[in-house]
C-alpha cells in the first residue's frame, strides 16, 4: 500500500436506499454519497494521485471558498499500488500523474477503518464506490462504514468480478483512515 493522500468529506448517514443495515454512515473515498469539502478540483492543488498532500491545503482552500470544515471528516488514504482491469483479468502497477507534486505527509495518529474499492475509468481522479454507489454493501459483508473490513476481502471481491454490473473499473483498493482535523 503507498500513502495518497487526504481529502475533507461531509459523511452522512446510510441513505434509506441503501438496504444494509449494518451500515450507519458512508466512508466511501467517492463523492458521491459523502461529498468532499468543496469543489476543489480547479484549485489545481491537488497531487498526482488527485487528494491532497496535507491537510493544510484543504484549509486554505476551504477558507478560500468560505467553506466551513466545522462538520467535516478528515481522511488519510493508503491505495493498492496495482489496478484490477477486468478485461484482460490482471493488475497494472499505476503511480501519480507526474504534472502535480506528489510528497504525502504520513500523519502521526490515525485510525484504520476498512477498505473501499473505487472505480478510475477516467484513470486520474476516484469516480465510484461500488459498495455505495451500485447498493453492492446490501450484497456483501460490510462494516459500520459501508467499507470492506480487510484487503484479503476486497482483493477477493475484485478478482472475482463481483463488481462488474457497477460502474466501469478498472477498480482500485484504498484503505480509508480518519485523522484530527487541523484548526480551522
Amino acid at each position: 500500500m503507498i500513502p495518497v493522500g487526504y481529502m475533507c468529506k461531509s459523511v452522512v448517514e446510510r441513505p434509506e436506499w441503501l438496504d444494509a443495515p449494518s451500515v450507519e454512515d458512508v466512508y466511501s473515498v467517492s463523492r458521491c454519497v459523502s461529498t468532499d469539502f468543496a469543489e476543489w478540483i480547479h484549485a489545481w492543488k491537488h497531487n498526482g494521485f488527485w487528494f491532497f498532500n496535507e491537510p493544510q491545503t484543504i484549509v486554505e482552500i476551504a477558507k478560500g471558498k468560505c467553506v466551513s470544515l466545522d462538520r467535516m471528516t478528515l481522511f488519510f488514504y493508503w491505495m493498492y499500488e496495482r489496478e484490477w482491469d477486468s478485461d484482460d483479468q490482471q493488475w497494472h502497477e499505476i503511480s501519480p500523474n507526474e504534472s502535480f507534486q506528489t510528497n504525502v505527509q504520513i500523519p502521526e495518529k490515525l485510525q484504520k477503518h476498512g477498505y473501499d474499492v473505487v472505480t478510475y475509468s477516467s484513470g486520474n481522479s476516484a469516480e465510484c464506490s461500488p459498495l455505495s454507489c451500485n447498493h453492492y454493501a446490501s450484497e456483501f459483508d460490510t462494516n459500520n462504514h459501508c467499507l470492506l473490513n480487510t484487503f484479503d476481502e476486497a482483493v477477493r471481491l475484485v478478482e472475482n468480478g463481483s463488481f462488474l454490473k457497477g460502474e466501469p473499473g478498472p477498480h482500485r483498493i484504498l484503505e480509508v483512515c480518519t485523522v484530527d482535523i487541523l484548526d480551522t
